[in-house]
């Protein structure tokens, strides 16, 4: 009986640390289980992290581009100023520099067309005096563009009366052909002074209602004073822009009108002399 109990009292202690040697190794192993767990999720919150800061860091680049392509061009600046100086004054404005520029354009090929190389034209005349006559130089001056021809025209056609009637029908043709040659200078000149004209009104006007609004509201307003003065100033900028632009064509137009009346004086004075040559032979 006595090695009965002792039997099974041997048997319970290896039952019982068998068993407490299983719970700690299940425990070991779900210690172990739970530690690479949580290593697998650090690691991929760490990747997960990682992958915030690339995507952040591809993504602000492309929202600066974007930011940086939205910017309004000169274009779109100088369309958003003509609307808010107002369509009834900058709308004129403008027709005077598009009126203004069709006229100096039309010029400015016209002056082109009329220059003429007037040391050959001289040459061709005086060897058709020599080998036809005073007919012979009138067929090489028609067939030659320019007021210089015209004039060499002119003045062939009064050589039967005499060298004196030739100078005197060189210089009242010449006059002429100076008044061709200034022709619709006038009208740049209207548009030059205009342009800032309307301008200044425009701003005079916009005042008034800038003052009209202050006075509605009861209150000075900084942004409401600012606001007027802009839009009234704006005006006054697109009329001296427009001048400004259109003086710069009238002066180069000046400068060839001039540079062809010089030429035309030059040779007709040589014209003359040529003309005397022939006589005397």
């Amino acid at each position: 009986m006595k090695r009965l109990v002792i039997l099974l009292m041997l048997t319970g202690v290896f039952t019982m640390s068998h068993l407490q040697t299983m719970a700690q190794d299940e425990v070991a192993t779900e210690v172990a289980s739970d530690s690479t767990d949580m290593v697998a999720e650090g690691d991929s919150t760490a990747v997960e992290e990682v992958a915030e800061e690339e995507i952040v860091e591809e993504v602000a680049p492309a929202e600066y581009e974007e930011v940086a392509v939205e910017e309004p061009g000169f274009h779109q600046i100088v369309k958003d100023q003509f609307i808010q100086g107002g369509w009834q004054f900058m709308g004129i404005v403008l027709l005077c520099l598009i009126l203004g520029l069709a006229v100096a354009i039309e010029r400015i090929i016209t002056l082109n067309l009329a220059t003429t190389n007037t040391k050959k034209l001289l040459e061709q005349v005086e060897g058709a005096l020599n080998a036809g006559g005073v007919e012979a130089a009138k067929d090489v001056c028609r067939n030659t563009q320019g007021p210089v021809a015209s004039i060499f025209v002119q003045g062939l056609m009064r050589m039967s009366e005499g060298v004196e009637m030739v100078e005197k029908s060189i210089i009242a043709y010449g006059s002429v052909e100076m008044g061709k040659l200034e022709k619709g200078m006038v009208w740049i000149s209207l548009f030059i002074s205009l342009a800032p004209m309307l301008g200044f009104m425009g701003t005079v006007i916009g005042m008034i209602d800038a003052f009209d609004a202050i006075a509605e509201a009861g209150d000075v307003s900084p942004a409401l004073v600012a606001g007027g003065i802009k839009v009234a100033l704006l005006t006054t900028v697109g009329g001296l822009i427009v001048a400004v632009i259109l003086q710069l064509f009238y002066n180069y137009l000046v400068s060839k009108i001039d540079s062809l009346v010089n030429s035309m004086e030059d040779a007709s004075i040589s014209l003359v002399d040529i003309l005397v040559k022939h006589s005397a032979k």
